[in-house]
């Protein structure tokens, strides 16, 4: 059974990249932008820049739960001690500038005059990898140096399993999400409990979610240690209490911007059909690889 699946992912990633094709539209009475690019379909709001849907053909891969404060994918500054919560209502809610051509989706926020930052998201596709690539801007509208991360966050039904690179000792709290360690991998089957639990890890920059037939693999800039913004990690993983939703972050590298200065930081969205099985193997961790390499 393996071996079959890894046939079947593998044989679609070769036979997609022969064609490809990519639209962008606008719905005026909704505020929503379309991407498409091969059998991917991605929807965002003008409202916070907050990516609302991704499918492959018609099966979903985001939550469409509408949790007030958390659905859809969004982006956030970091650390989060910063601004605590609730989000940025510049970055996370209100609405964005919008500026489109045939090549590009661009939004920008309007500056935020308590963090004295303004952030704008670059929607593009690779056709040739059948990738939607998002590259995150963050600029610094002070007149002072401001140090900030950018961070990424995916919302996902809480089923399927969640994997990345990383070692047990790289993922804190120990032991409060039950990770299994195999391939060289870290491997998270979803479950559910009475409380929200968050972990960070060291990973090496991806991470992948597969469920209800499908493969997400986000990749962006693999961080050292040191490099991620105090209190927080490259890699994490939020999972809200009951059956909701987890959250799929990942952060870039905390720099320091002299006034007018900005940092720019990309993440490759693959999307793929994937009967694998549902736990850890290294037939599901091959097809990864093949993908960000």
């Amino acid at each position: 059974m393996k071996r079959i699946a890894t046939i079947f992912c593998l044989a679609f990633l070769l036979a997609n990249t022969a064609s490809a094709s990519m639209s962008m539209g606008q719905n005026q009475e909704e505020e929503k932008y379309f991407i498409n690019v091969g059998n991917l379909h991605m929807t965002i709001s003008e409202n916070g820049g907050k990516i609302l849907s991704l499918k492959y053909d018609e099966t979903e891969v985001i939550s469409q739960l509408r949790w007030p404060e958390s659905f859809g994918s969004t982006f956030w500054t970091s650390p989060q001690r910063e601004w605590n919560w609730p989000p940025v209502s510049e970055f996370d809610k209100q609405p964005y500038t919008v500026e489109q051509n045939d090549d590009a989706i661009v939004m920008t926020s309007h500056p935020s005059s308590r963090l004295g930052l303004q952030v704008s998201k670059k929607f593009t596709t690779d056709e040739q990898r059948k990738a939607i690539v998002i590259t995150y801007s963050i600029k610094n509208v002070t007149d002072t140096i401001r140090s900030v991360a950018p961070w990424e966050i995916t919302r996902v039904p809480n089923s399927g399993l969640i994997f990345f690179d990383a070692s047990k000792e790289s993922i804190t709290p120990a032991n409060l999400l039950p990770f299994q360690f195999a391939h060289d991998a870290a491997w998270y089957q979803a479950d559910a409990t009475n409380e929200n639990r968050k972990i960070n890890a060291d990973g090496k920059g991806w991470l992948a979610y597969a469920n209800n037939g499908l493969l997400l693999v986000k990749q962006f800039t693999d961080l050292d240690a040191s490099q991620p913004a105090p209190g927080e990690a490259e890699v994490q993983v939020y999972v809200n209490r009951g059956t909701t939703y987890i959250e799929l972050e990942s952060q870039g590298a905390y720099t320091a911007l002299n006034p007018g200065q900005q940092l720019s930081w990309t993440v490759r969205w693959y999307l793929l059909p994937c009967n694998t099985e549902s736990q850890p193997s290294q037939s599901i961790l091959d097809i990864v690889k093949k993908v960000i390499h």
